[in-house]
């Protein structure tokens, strides 16, 4: 009874519905967010997995081996895979000179990841004059932005990127972006990285690319 003996109030009755109806708001708000994000990772997963190796591959005035982590001294097994299809591309001729980009993984270690590179490389053959470092680049962006000024400044055009197959897809974009006349991709499969976990984080970082190349269109 309220105040006036006249049962549930008008007024409470109003506010239980909008209550209601808030809820029931929030609700498809955040079932809509959630199917959304569901469709976007399948989209992400299934455009990651779209990338190959160029083919037929005519090759470039350079093949851009980009970062990965270093383990010490040495490369990771990972980056070693990926330094091992670029000496490859190399000896056949694809290209003649390599960038190896990437900075500093952890302040105490002795070598950035493009010093690493660039010694692994020289270890297996490479004269040293043919490998140019890249010293800087903490992501992807900065490892093709970094190698695009080098580029430049040695009056090359066209660029081989090297990478694992399940980065090849955001590292082109990547290129196209930052307006790379023509881009060929050197990809190689892993034998040894865990590509559940691999192209899991590459999901989150395919979407972090995307936004920041959402801001890149607004900020022109």
């Amino acid at each position: 009874m309220d105040r006036y003996g006249g049962g549930t109030s008008p007024i409470r009755v109003v506010s239980r519905k909008r209550g209601f109806r808030r809820k029931r708001w929030i609700k498809i708000t955040f079932v809509s967010l959630l199917i959304a994000g569901v469709l976007w990772c399948i989209f992400a997963y299934w455009n990651i997995n779209r990338a190959v190796t160029t083919d037929p591959m005519t090759g470039g005035d350079v093949g851009i081996i980009l970062g990965m982590s270093m383990w010490g001294d040495e490369p990771s097994p990972g980056l070693k895979e990926r330094l091992d299809y670029g000496l490859k591309l190399y000896r056949e001729g694809k290209f003649p000179h390599f960038i190896v980009t990437g900075g500093l993984d952890k302040p105490d270690l002795k070598y950035t990841e493009g010093q690493g590179m660039r010694n692994y490389l020289v270890q297996q053959g490479v004269p040293d004059s043919d490998i140019f470092v890249e010293n800087k680049a903490t992501s992807t962006y900065e490892n093709l932005q970094f190698s695009k000024e080098i580029m430049n400044r040695e009056g090359w055009s066209t660029a081989v990127i090297i990478t694992h197959t399940f980065h090849g897809r955001r590292a082109s974009e990547i290129a196209d972006e930052l307006g790379y006349e023509r881009i060929e991709l050197g990809l190689t499969d892993s034998q040894i990285m865990s590509m559940a976990w691999h192209k899991s984080r590459e999901i989150l970082a395919y979407t972090k690319w995307k936004g920041k190349q959402l801001i890149l269109q607004f900020d022109r």
